[in-house]
């Protein structure tokens, strides 16, 4: 009896060190970003404007008491966090002869996972467009019928990560290549936190391989670029109908005979800026030309804040070729996938290329400015 209460305990111990070791990864990504984040200084600006009577007299007086609570609330979760995970280890040791406060410390291990996993997302996932559905168009670049075939590989990883983080994605608008491969395509994403997750895809894939359309097996470097808009909820933009030109035309593709007999794809062109939208998944011209103007405005308005934080920084736009790229994905002569902004390697090209991205996107969320 003795020794099964004996073997139980171990078994309790060995479950409950593997469960805290799982979590360290997660904590340290929520202090990396904590430590490079602006919130205590937030925090502290906001406690001094609370503390100085002249606030009742100010006309934002109830916004800055509401985010201070907001930042009261979320320093607590961070320290209670931090504290809570740290006090594990010692209490693990602590009862690591007491079969009935293992159970109980089992249970807090349980509460600590949900409150590291939710507090996570609320602090990578934090920006105004993050909870919102996107637009994630992928276009080839610099390298013929390679690149158009790269375009495509990318369409299924990015199909593939929609799939495993229960996200839906659709497809309104593909170009087919010139023998192989895609000249454009564009998804419709929709589930939680789709921009938010997909954003960090936003510029340029390096593709390094032994191309299959060479018959002399030479090495080719490809490039093609990703392109997330987030859609629009309230749209302050006005659009002349006389700034666009709408075209119609017949769906290519998989569709059945309905797509060969009937000019249901729309293309709209918005002159003033040359921004091309087009979709032809729906059936209806009329629902295709919805969704393209849905495309439109999410684009106009990318495209206003996009100018606004490039007069900011001096960003310089740069073209779908050498030099530009966000992320390398090397096949040969070794096996590589390279994020430049973060540094953030993988090894293992054919699983990231599978959908496998979520460690490729923290690595951004976590040290984006």
């Amino acid at each position: 009896m003795l020794i099964l209460l004996l073997e139980g305990i171990i078994m309790l111990i060995d479950e409950l060190q593997e469960r805290i070791k799982h979590l360290e990864p997660n904590v340290e990504i929520i202090k990396t970003f904590w430590a490079n984040s602006t919130f205590d200084a937030r925090l502290q600006e906001l406690e001094q404007k609370a503390q100085d009577p002249a606030v009742w007299q100010d006309p934002q007086q109830a916004y800055i008491l509401k985010e201070l609570q907001a930042l009261k609330n979320q320093n607590e979760q961070y320290g209670s966090l931090v504290t809570g995970y740290n006090e594990m280890h010692e209490l693990l040791d602590l009862f690591k002869d007491d079969e009935q406060e293992l159970l109980k410390l089992r249970q807090d291990v349980g509460g600590l996972e949900k409150l590291v996993k939710n507090f996570k997302i609320q602090l990578l996932l934090s920006d105004k467009d993050d909870p919102t559905n996107c637009f994630v168009s992928i276009n080839s670049g610099a390298g013929g019928t390679e690149s158009q075939d790269w375009a495509e590989i990318l369409l299924r990883m990015y199909v593939r990560f929609c799939e495993r983080e229960k996200l839906s994605a659709a497809l309104i608008d593909h170009q087919v290549g010139e023998g192989a491969g895609l000249k454009s395509a564009t998804l419709f994403v929709k589930g939680k936190n789709a921009y938010g997750l997909l954003k960090s895809e936003h510029g340029i894939h390096r593709l390094v391989r032994i191309s299959p359309y060479d018959a002399s097996k030479r090495r080719h470097t490809s490039f093609a670029g990703v392109h997330v808009t987030p859609e629009s909820q309230n749209v302050n933009i006005l659009v002349d109908q006389k700034d666009l030109r709408i075209d119609t035309y017949r769906a290519g593709g998989a569709g059945g005979q309905h797509v060969n007999k009937t000019d249901s794809a729309v293309r709209i062109t918005h002159l003033p800026t040359n921004i091309v939208v087009q979709c032809q998944s729906e059936r209806s011209q009329l629902q295709n030309k919805e969704t393209s103007m849905k495309m439109l405005y999410a684009k106009l308005a990318q495209k206003a804040k996009e100018e606004q934080q490039e007069k900011i920084a001096g960003f310089e736009k740069k073209k779908i070729e050498w030099g530009s790229q966000i992320r390398s994905y090397v096949l040969h002569p070794y096996k590589m996938v390279k994020d430049h902004r973060t540094n953030h390697e993988s090894p293992q090209p054919d699983l990231v290329l599978d959908g496998e991205l979520i460690d490729f996107i923290e690595s951004y969320l976590v040290q984006r400015p």
